[in-house]
């Protein structure tokens, strides 16, 4: 678990305890992303996939962005594991994409 602020990287212990604070905030103030950077002391907080890792980018003069869903750090969401029916279609034996024939 990373954290940068203002593209500086914490050591590891203090980016640990930030993620623990954020984890717990987030659980209690789901998506207030503007109230933890200002409980922390920042004026944005966002956070990242990067390389497979978690990365929260913390900035003292960046402004706060509307939440969104997170990325892996090339631009795209990270994959879904795909819908419930795709799975009970495969485990059927059949393709997600095929149709059932009557």
């Amino acid at each position: 678990m990373l954290v940068y602020v203002d593209g500086a990287a914490l050591p590891e212990e203090e980016a640990r305890a930030m993620w623990r604070r954020f984890s717990d905030f987030m659980e209690e103030h789901k998506g207030d992303l503007a109230g933890f950077a200002a409980a922390e002391g920042f004026a944005s907080v966002h956070p990242a996939v990067e390389n497979g890792k978690p990365v929260l980018h913390a900035s003292k003069t960046s402004a706060q962005r509307p939440y969104a869903s997170v990325t892996t750090g090339m631009g795209r969401e990270p994959r879904s594991s795909g819908s419930a029916s795709s799975h009970r279609a495969e485990a059927n034996g059949r393709n997600s994409s095929q149709k059932r024939r009557r």
